[in-house]
């Protein structure tokens, strides 16, 4: 396999240096290859752009992991003194923290943007305007930082949905006792569960939409910081 078709991707193998492909079949690692491990994402790059390469991922659950790239050790070596010279100098200095501050925009831009949407999904009565922007505040300052794994970071769905998902799943654990049940290990459990919580949630959000007084011992205030 090389880099000219689809990406040559295996899961890990039973024993040192074998992979699974996509047919179940154990396949032994060529030899003179080295296991690149993830983490320098300069150098798999480069590596991945300089010949053969097996590229290996774990599943678990719904999440895949990169558990590294496989390919010639000569190669590896190369990119990365390669790679070493370049960052020593001024110029890969300077694109680095032209690149930082691009990325550090972007995520301002993005978490106004994200803030703007959970408001709007809100949609509170005027008279609850201020319980709004500080659940806003809240669910924005967990959802959004970089590398945080939520929803608010995924490119699949739209903003506005991201910003409705962020929400519930705030609420789900700050305002249930969700993450204190002990949910049956019963295929379809969990997933119902969690709608029935949503619903509650929802069931609560549409009160301060429609302007009605809080609850007595709200648990959406009872979650907010005080103002």
């Amino acid at each position: 396999m090389t880099a000219d078709n689809a990406t040559p991707t295996f899961a890990p193998g039973p024993r040192p240096r074998t992979v699974v492909d996509s047919r179940g079949a154990i396949r032994e690692v060529p030899e003179g290859w080295e296991l690149l491990p993830p983490g320098d994402a300069g150098v798999t790059r480069r590596v991945k752009a300089g010949g053969e390469f097996w590229v290996v991922q774990e599943r678990r659950g719904r999440k895949i992991f990169s558990r590294g790239v496989w390919a010639p050790a000569v190669t590896i070596a190369r990119v990365q003194a390669e790679l070493a010279q370049e960052r020593t100098t001024e110029s890969y200095a300077r694109r680095q923290q032209s690149a930082a501050a691009r990325r550090e925009r972007q995520q301002s831009e993005y978490v106004e943007d994200f803030r703007g949407a959970v408001v709007n999904f809100l949609a509170f009565h005027p008279v609850h305007a201020s319980l709004a922007e500080r659940l806003a505040e809240a669910v924005t300052l967990h959802a959004t930082p970089v590398g945080s794994g939520t929803v608010a970071r995924t490119k699949m769905i739209p903003v506005e949905e991201r910003a409705e998902a962020a929400v519930i799943a705030w609420m789900r654990h700050q305002t249930t006792a969700y993450d204190s049940l002990r949910i049956p290990r019963i295929r379809g459990e969990r997933r119902e569960v969690r709608r029935m919580l949503a619903q509650q949630s929802r069931s609560l959000l549409q009160r301060y939409r429609a302007g009605e007084s809080a609850p007595a011992h709200c648990p959406l205030l009872r979650a907010l910081p005080e103002p």
